[in-house]
């Protein structure tokens, strides 16, 4: 499939840069950071969104939804990565969004997936319990009991945790910790019995949670997919997650290289341009040449996810994992040729800084992938 946006997308990635630089800017994400927001949001926003079709844009239409593909939620992302705006998009639109259309019965996606689509309902993906992301390591109980389960254990760096409406959670049901067999994903009411939430503000100052299950109960109505078969669905709703994370730190790391040129056109030193001094010349062009390898890995890896949703798994490893790398350096860069003043909070630079370092992680870093890719080609 060729690498290049059709009319219909490119009209969406229009649409959504105009309304994000004036609804959204960074400007925005600093004055929810400065007030202490205690969502990590603007509801108001969201529900603009909402009204947009963006909460929808995975659900199909005869649940109220736009049905726009991962290209489009993509799209979105890195729109969304370049003003650095703040809403539960990827939590709820993308990972709770795809986990419903894939893997939930009749009845789940009835109930909620309409509830996403009109902005009314917000949800989160529980799945790390260490400081790093290992899905197979998961040790969080389920318990049966009676003709349901008991949920026991704790999960951390859940995006949009503390003020969701329900908790897409996976635990164990049977086997070990690291075995991919046992796991099975359950939806959790957020106002559940038993479940304390702690809410963390991060570098980012996004809202994360620590979530705490003590005997929380979940029926059978509560299981999503299969019970102690639940790895793989869980992987294919991580890989959409991986890849709408990339296309976020695409669209970061292409604004902090646009910030950073421009800046080299106006800073002088010795009465010149600094970017006229060749040393800065050819890092800009390397960091170029990267971020176009970047958006092609990103835009492969939303194909792949709309074309042959269940063997995507590699490119959105292979994208996650390269548009973490050059996110990474792309604000690197920019403070350092920003000189002293990047470090200041008085520059919006420092932010991008913040964000990819978090984004970064979410997911597995690229050591993660790197090991991920490796393992899934053989190695």
């Amino acid at each position: 499939m060729p690498l290049v946006l059709t009319e219909e997308q490119e009209m969406l990635r229009e649409s959504a840069r105009g309304f994000l630089d004036e609804k959204a800017p960074v400007s925005a994400l600093r004055k929810l950071r400065d007030e202490s927001n205690a969502d990590g949001f603007d509801r108001g926003l969201w529900k603009e969104m909402a009204e947009m079709g963006w909460a929808g844009i995975l659900v199909d239409e005869a649940h109220g939804g736009a049905d726009f593909g991962f290209v489009g939620a993509g799209l979105i992302a890195e729109e969304m990565g370049r003003t650095l705006s703040a809403s539960p998009f990827l939590s709820t639109s993308i990972l709770a969004a795809t986990a419903l259309k894939k893997i939930a019965g009749d009845a789940q996606q009835q109930e909620h997936l309409p509830k996403i689509a009109a902005g009314e309902a917000l949800f989160a993906l529980a799945v790390d319990e260490g400081a790093k992301h290992r899905p197979a390591a998961t040790a969080m109980q389920a318990e049966k009991h009676g003709n349901g389960f008991k949920l026991s254990g704790s999960k951390t760096f859940v995006a949009d945790g503390a003020v969701a409406d329900k908790i897409i959670v996976a635990a164990r049901s049977a086997g070990a910790p690291g075995e991919k067999e046992g796991l099975t994903l359950f939806l959790v009411d957020a106002a559940a019995g038993g479940l304390e939430k702690e809410r963390t503000v991060m570098v980012d100052s996004r809202g994360y949670a620590r979530l705490d299950f003590n005997g929380v109960e979940a029926t059978g109505d509560d299981v999503l997919g299969e019970v102690d078969n639940g790895y793989e669905a869980l992987e294919g709703v991580l890989s959409a997650g991986r890849a709408g994370l990339a296309a976020e730190l695409s669209g970061a790391a292409q604004q902090a290289f646009a910030m950073t040129t421009d800046y080299l056109k106006e800073r002088k030193q010795f009465g010149t341009e600094i970017g006229t001094f060749q040393a800065l010349q050819h890092r800009a062009a390397h960091l170029y040449s990267e971020l176009e390898l970047v958006k092609s890995a990103v835009l492969k890896a939303l194909q792949d996810l709309d074309a042959m949703y269940g063997a995507a798994g590699l490119s959105c490893s292979l994208a996650k994992a390269k548009a973490g790398e050059v996110a990474k350096l792309a604000s690197q860069e920019a403070v350092q040729m920003h000189g002293g003043i990047g470090m200041t909070d008085e520059y919006d630079i420092g932010f991008y800084m913040k964000r990819i370092r978090a984004a970064q992680e979410m997911f597995g870093d690229a050591a993660f992938h790197a090991d991920r890719f490796a393992k899934l080609r053989g190695y």
